[in-house]
């Protein structure tokens, strides 16, 4: 054969499984279905960076090493086509989002190709095709059916550059994750679903899915499930009431002062008209600087202001002053919390500004116990801790006083035991143009109504300036064609939604439309979906733990009590990979350390850059990109094709058997664990052994050829070929490869141990070992330290492969 040249087998091999559909699977007879789902790119960018790849090659391998074991690898993909990113990488190049997306996911497909995948291209799915997105909009129905829907006025997370409200998901440290501009707030009419109605569910469900468990942590706290008392309060002078959520009703004795979330809509009333209004508003604009400019900062230095005001206290203990605090988040609880001395912060804050506090536990040390009387430190949250009040538990355990407390304060009418949660309904509307148009009708004779299911899907219109408006309406609205419609109940005049979908709902259904994307009068086939889902495997990046992994949870819930499919967990196995890296830090155009994977395929082929990607570190942590490491690749390639130019023979030798078995149980147990880096460094030292020795037998070269497959597929086919001339079966049509137990064992032997010789103890030992081994192993034992204590050896009388005496 000639010399390597990767880009030409490559070009071959992808064009011979194309036209052969080598990777097809026939969904509908497929007799052990393996569904290994990637999460589909987003064309917002000309082409795919080497993150992506990173992400489609983990899984890639995952799915052929799957295939090999006899399942029938379903593995699709698609384009997430519609949503911000896209719209505003239209609005920076200039360019209709029709036209220049078409032209991104054009290129992103041939990328995709150039890696060999084993993408089934039959059913592919783009967001922005009408024949995806009106099973979009038939989705939003069915939530809206369900009462899972719901349009309310409320204050709203506004994006001013993306001119966009987000949702809470998508504010980070009080800016936009797209953009990083702050976020401000801004009342309007919004739709939302109601994804808090699972979150109990999606809560105990954790426990029961296999999934990484940062992701599951990540969730778990986004979700942030609290066990509390609702108290309800009053403002002293005004007629105004509220609700507190109370995490630690133990001290609500102690409690003499109450702090309010900066943010909270309520504080202008508070303050309105006062002499606190000017330096309370002045006081919230620096807070809202503050976090956007050292959002770390905010913890480490809290601050705070007086606003005038005095919650009327329920429990006679004294009015509770209402501050403004920098540590209070409107978005937690009902953004106002009752404060005692058994908070660190809440201590640390009454300690600036120098507010009384009151105890309502001591510990038992009595040391400890005179310096939290003279509030030197702060006792919080021990529960060993000494109940003081009420007089009733006196002498209770902080912990063991919860109960009885919280029964206390429901008997004394001042509140009710309560559940909280940190996750907030998920606003789904857009005021931009690049997306699904939500599928309502607006009629002032009947007011809000569905677009009936026969109508969909309902186009997104052609429209010249589709960037979005100041208005805060989206630019669908002054599209008059679009706008006056019918309303399908009276027939009167009536105008459309003019707000699109957010794209986390496009992508949170998506692996349902996959094996049923050529079934054109329903979004999924029942028999298909039995067969096919759960999804087996997905893996993805876990930045979308608590946005598009939480989202598809809730619909997959949502369409199962809808009574569509009988599962609530979309994913049966998640797996969240790691982060890559150059130079250290995390890819940018701005940092200008974005590798773009083209110049690889040019350079080194497909094969290579696959590989180089999984050496890099372990899969599930990331690594850091050097170029020097992939050259390091490129030659291992090399010598594994110099290997069919060794003169062959039928017989292997016992060492290269020996280490042939090893590498087969040590890559067949790294690829169920996703350990990649591993198994290539055991492929390396293999064929490393096979270069040293004169003579090869095909039989472990294919045994090679096949281990090599999932990572390098191009390479593997082709010398896979080579060796079974005339043959039309792929190498990834073979069976994976079984180590023999008995062929990775050590020889061993029996070796006797005497003293002064009689047989004192056996020890299974390596075959030649030597006498300094032997000897240190045979006095290390415990019966032989027995026979031997306090005696002085004479000699060590060794007799190889036999027995080792200790004369003494």
């Amino acid at each position: 054969m000639n010399s390597y040249n990767p880009q030409e087998i490559e070009r071959k091999w992808r064009k011979i499984w194309e036209e052969n559909k080598t990777f097809q699977v026939d969904l509908k007879h497929a007799k052990n279905p393996y569904y290994n789902l990637m999460m589909f790119p987003y064309p917002s960018a000309e082409g795919l960076h080497v993150g992506n790849v990173y992400a489609f090659t983990g899984s890639d391998i995952y799915g052929r090493f799957r295939r090999m074991q006899g399942n029938d690898v379903f593995e699709p993909m698609g384009f997430d086509a519609f949503g911000i990113h896209s719209e505003n990488f239209a609005i920076k190049k200039g360019i209709h989002p029709k036209i220049l997306i078409k032209k991104n996911t054009d290129n992103f497909r041939e990328q995709l190709k150039n890696l060999g995948c084993l993408f089934d291209w039959e059913h592919e799915v783009d967001t922005t095709r009408p024949e995806y997105y009106k099973w979009t909009q038939w989705l939003f129905l069915q939530l809206y059916k369900a009462g899972l829907a719901y349009r309310k006025k409320a204050p709203v997370d506004w994006c001013p550059s993306c001119k966009t409200v987000l949702a809470d998901e998508q504010v980070i440290s009080g800016q936009c994750e797209r953009c990083d501009s702050e976020v401000i707030q801004k009342e309007t009419e919004q739709w939302f679903f109601k994804i808090t109605e699972y979150a109990e569910k999606l809560l105990k469900n954790l426990n029961t899915i296999d999934w990484s468990e940062r992701t599951k942590i990540t969730q778990k706290n986004w979700i942030g499930r609290s066990e509390g008392v609702n108290l309800k309060e009053k403002v002293k002078g005004l007629n105004i009431e509220f609700e507190v959520f109370d995490t630690v009703p133990q001290t609500f004795l102690a409690q003499t002062f109450t702090v309010i979330a900066p943010e909270h809509p309520l504080v202008k009333e508070l303050v309105k008209n006062t002499k606190y209004e000017k330096p309370v508003m002045e006081f919230i604009e620096k807070i809202k600087r503050k976090r956007i400019e050292a959002p770390n900062e905010i913890e480490k230095d809290i601050e705070g202001i007086f606003i005038g005001r005095y919650i009327d206290n329920p429990f006679g203990t004294g009015d509770l002053p209402i501050w403004l605090a920098s540590y209070v988040i409107a978005g937690y609880g009902t953004g106002i919390v009752n404060c005692s001395a058994h908070d660190e912060r809440d201590f640390a804050f009454a300690k600036k500004y120098n507010i009384p506090l009151k105890l309502a536990m001591l510990p038992s040390d009595k040391e400890l116990s005179e310096k939290v009387k003279n509030f030197e430190t702060c006792y919080h949250h021990a529960p060993e801790g000494i109940i003081q009040e009420p007089i009733e538990m006196r002498g209770m355990t902080w912990e063991k006083a919860r109960g009885p407390i919280i029964e206390h304060i429901e008997k004394k009418g001042f509140g009710k035991r309560g559940v909280n949660y940190h996750l907030r309904d998920w606003l789904i509307s857009r005021q931009r143009y690049w997306g699904p148009p939500i599928p309502i009708i607006y009629c002032a004779k009947c007011g809000v109504v569905p677009v009936p299911e026969k109508d969909l899907p309902v186009l997104l219109p052609d429209v010249e300036n589709f960037k979005p408006k100041d208005t805060g309406e989206s630019p669908l609205a002054l599209v008059s064609s679009f706008v006056k419609t019918k309303c399908p109940q009276c027939g009167g005049p009536a105008r459309r939604e003019t707000d699109v979908s957010d794209t986390f709902l496009d992508s949170s259904w998506y692996f349902f439309r996959y094996p049923s994307s050529d079934f054109k009068n329903k979004p999924f086939d029942e028999n298909i979906t039995k067969e096919w889902l759960p999804v087996d495997m997905y893996i993805g990046g876990q930045e979308h733990a608590v946005l598009h992994l939480l989202y598809t949870r809730f619909i997959t819930m949502a369409l199962k009590d809808s009574g569509f499919i009988d599962f609530e967990e979309p994913f049966k196995k998640f797996r969240a990979h790691g982060l890559l890296t150059k130079g250290g830090a995390k890819m940018s155009k701005s940092k200008g350390n974005v590798v773009n994977p083209d110049d690889y395929f040019k350079r080194f082929g497909a094969d290579t850059l696959r590989m180089y990607l999984m050496f890099i570190g372990p899969f599930e942590a990331g690594g850091d990109w050097q170029d020097r490491g992939i050259i390091g690749i490129s030659r291992f390639l090399e010598k594994v094709w110099a290997l069919q130019r060794k003169p062959k023979t039928e017989i292997e030798t016992p060492k290269i058997e020996n280490l042939l078995h090893k590498t087969i149980k040590k890559v067949d147990q790294d690829l169920e664990n996703l350990q990649y880096n591993t198994a290539i460094s055991a492929l390396m030292i293999l064929v490393n052994a096979l270069a040293e020795i004169p003579q090869l037998s095909v039989k472990t070269y294919k045994t090679l050829l096949l281990l090599l497959a999932p990572f390098a597929p191009h390479i593997a086919e082709e010398l896979w070929r080579y060796l079974e001339p005339g043959s039309k079966q792929s190498i990834h049509d073979q069976k994976w490869p079984e180590y023999d137990s008995e062929l990775i064992k050590e020889d061993t032997i029996t070796l006797i141990v005497q003293v002064n010789g009689k047989v004192r103890d056996t020890l299974e030992v390596k075959a030649g070992i030597s006498e300094s081994e032997a000897k240190e192993l045979t006095l290390s034992q415990k019966k032989v330290k027995n026979y031997i204590l306090n005696k002085e050896i004479k000699k060590i009388i060794f007799i190889r492969n036999k027995l080792i005496n200790i004369v003494v």
